[in-house]
């Protein structure tokens, strides 16, 4: 620093003031933002209207850039920012959401309200205000107590248990009261709860665990059953925390998670016991890695670092399931005369025709991994 000229000293100086006064700005145009969100949150709370409105976040995303390109920025960095700042105002919502009751007085009763799944929900019922009972396998001889005046029941149980539980449990429902199950499969439990209970059935399948600290963008499918009127304060009641409704019917739900789940999880396991069945060196490995396989690995060792039989039940959970790993078994040997021939041009062919099958999400792919891989690279 001695050998920078004092006049240029100054307007550093001067310089960086004037970005401490800036970055002071902006501070507070953060804040007063801040407080415009809370009046905003007010009126929806006061009308139970949802927290995340996808339109006009990403109408208010294309503004931004717009406006960044005119004033010489680079789009994709204002697009960043923003992303956070609405990100932190809809968990913000989230959280004020919380306390807040779609149908205040209700009583909830949470069967299999002693698992993990259960607490989960039975604390934010709870935090929104609701009665909230849990029933746990040795509470059946409290049955009928348990059930007297409830609103909504909320089956929390393993797959294989949830036809089973849903039949015992039915004859001490009240009549107006809404059976829901949270299963990843709908087509057996919402048959089981058509067939025992006459009123309210809807199915619900939260894509998330319960280590999510927000539902805010967290998906929920909705399976109509019964009565659809009478089940719309449950659904609305997620959407209220910040979930994003997704609807489907039994049959088509089934038939996609048959993939994004039970596939993706199978698929996952194989490639854990191979590396396991060859001893391949993990930390190693990570020392030599690129950003995009810490990333599939990091997907690798979180499957193995959860539970064995919840990954059982999903990925075994149906015949058609099974069926379905079957022929990816099959179509995964069907590679090996392709390997060993060291077929090259075999090899581009079905790459390029599998290419053109993924079309246009190619390109959203490679924006969104990139994305990923630049946050992982700032934090390792």
């Amino acid at each position: 620093m001695s050998d920078v000229p004092h006049g240029c000293q100054e307007k550093l100086a001067a310089m960086r003031l004037e970005i401490d006064a800036l970055d002071r700005q902006i501070v507070d145009l953060l804040a007063r933002r801040q407080h415009q969100v809370e009046d905003v949150v007010a009126l929806k709370k006061a009308h139970n209207l949802p927290v995340y409105h996808p339109a006009r976040e990403e109408d208010l995303i294309s503004a931004r850039r717009d406006q960044a390109k005119a004033a010489g920025l680079c789009p994709d960095y204002i697009e960043e920012i923003y992303r956070i700042i609405m990100r932190r105002s809809r968990v913000t919502q989230a959280g004020h959401m919380a306390g807040k009751a779609v149908r205040p007085g209700a009583t909830v009763l949470i069967v299999g309200g002693t698992g993990e799944m259960g607490r989960y929900f039975a604390d934010w019922f709870t935090g929104a205000g609701y009665l909230v009972r849990s029933m746990g396998s040795r509470d059946w001889d409290r049955a009928a107590l348990l059930c007297e005046g409830i609103d909504l029941c909320l089956i929390s149980v393993t797959i294989d248990k949830t036809p089973e539980v849903i039949r015992k449990i039915a004859p001490y429902l009240p009549a107006h009261a809404v059976l829901a199950d949270l299963t990843s499969i709908k087509k057996l439990p919402l048959q089981a709860m058509l067939d025992a209970h006459p009123g309210p059935v809807v199915g619900l399948h939260p894509l998330f665990g319960p280590t999510t600290s927000t539902l805010d963008k967290q998906i929920v499918v909705a399976t109509p059953g019964r009565d659809e009127n009478a089940c719309r304060w449950v659904i609305d009641q997620f959407s209220l925390w910040g979930a994003v409704i997704v609807r489907s019917t039994r049959e088509e739900h089934d038939k996609i998670m048959e993939y994004v789940q039970s596939l993706r999880h199978f698929a996952t396991f194989a490639f854990g016991q191979f590396l396991a069945a060859k001893k391949v060196p993990l930390a190693r490995t990570l020392e030599f890695s690129s950003p995009i396989y810490r990333l599939e690995m990091g997907m690798v060792g979180r499957l193995f670092a959860q539970d064995a039989g919840l990954y059982a039940e999903i990925i075994f959970a149906t015949p058609e399931r099974r069926a379905m790993l079957k022929d990816y078994i099959q179509s995964v040997s069907q590679n090996l005369a392709m390997l060993e021939k060291g077929d090259k041009d075999g090899f581009k062919a079905q790459f390029q025709k599998i290419a053109e099958w993924f079309g246009p999400f190619g390109e959203q792919a490679i924006r969104e991994s990139s994305f990923l891989i630049d946050k992982l690279i700032e934090r390792f």
